[in-house]
């Protein structure tokens, strides 16, 4: 009991720490993505999407946290929302496998597939979605 209390205690300092890191530092991404997979694990997907939306005021571009973002909708069963994200992020980077393969992924959870695309995205092999991309 007491080690479940601890882990409980343990995880809501990481996240205060954080949040408190983003408050000193709105563009910390690294900060912004950590926050957004603790709110997933406690199952809010919606702050999570508040925390990714304030990095991307601060920088509308930054890939990470599109993919982070996509992620996020996707969870939510927002795929098309998600798709958007991930074109705009392929967009800047079309050969990431990270994108690539986020894109596939989303796709097939709405039941489409990727065609005539003559490069082929890679299968999934269990990355943590919130993972950077490559």
């Amino acid at each position: 009991m007491r080690e479940r209390i601890s882990h409980a205690l343990g995880q809501d300092a990481d996240e205060g720490t954080l949040r408190d890191a983003l408050k000193e530092q709105p563009t910390n991404i690294d900060a912004a993505i950590a926050l957004a997979r603790a709110l997933l694990r406690r199952k809010c997907p919606n702050e999570a999407l508040q925390v990714l939306d304030g990095v991307l005021l601060a920088a509308p571009s930054d890939l990470r946290t599109l993919n982070a973002k996509a992620v996020v909708l996707d969870y939510e069963g927002r795929h098309r929302e998600a798709q958007e994200l991930y074109g705009q992020a392929l967009a800047a980077e079309p050969a990431n496998p990270m994108l690539r393969n986020n894109l596939k992924l989303s796709l097939a959870l709405e039941g489409k597939t990727e065609t005539g695309n003559a490069n082929p995205v890679p299968k999934a092999h269990g990355r943590n979605a919130l993972a950077r991309p490559r």
